[in-house]
């Protein structure tokens, strides 16, 4: 008489380990996606301790620093974070670089947050453009783009 047997067999463990396995390979490039874009995220904020000072230089007199001292600002190496090395300003453009503990991808990598002004009426508020993007129509982007993070690596905002 057959008695019946508990549990899986071999083979079928080994499929079982198989498509985990698979799901697990399909999963990690989102993951890493993620973080990357998430690390990008933080070192914006760290830029807006930056934004401040250029907008304010703006509105007193429609010039934009050339350099952190112009800024008010610490020396760009001592702008630092857990992903960031270094927040420059240059020209009214704030240039952040990854560095630190950022992913492999973003090391020694530049992400540009260049201001755009409407040069005809200064008391419009200025607007801020991330990587790649284009400007707000009638807006002029002042100060250059240094962004060398390949584009699937932004957020959507600065494509």
């Amino acid at each position: 008489m057959n008695t019946p047997r508990d549990g899986f067999t071999l083979i079928e463990l080994l499929v079982v380990v198989t498509v985990i396995s698979i799901l697990a390979l399909m999963a990690l490039p989102i993951y890493y996606s993620k973080l990357i874009r998430d690390q990008i995220v933080e070192g914006s904020a760290l830029a807006n301790l930056a934004k401040g000072p250029v907008a304010a230089r703006w509105a007193a007199d429609k010039t934009f620093p050339v350099d952190n001292a112009a800024a008010a600002l610490p020396a760009a190496e001592l702008i630092v974070g857990n992903v960031v090395r270094a927040v420059t300003v240059q020209g009214g453009a704030i240039h952040i670089t990854f560095g630190n503990r950022a992913h492999g991808t973003l090391k020694d990598k530049t992400l540009s947050l260049r201001p755009a002004v409407v040069e005809e009426a200064p008391v419009v508020p200025v607007a801020w453009v991330c990587g790649f993007a284009s400007g707000p129509d009638k807006m002029t982007v002042m100060g250059q783009n240094r962004t060398d993070i390949p584009k699937e690596n932004l957020p959507l905002n600065c494509r």
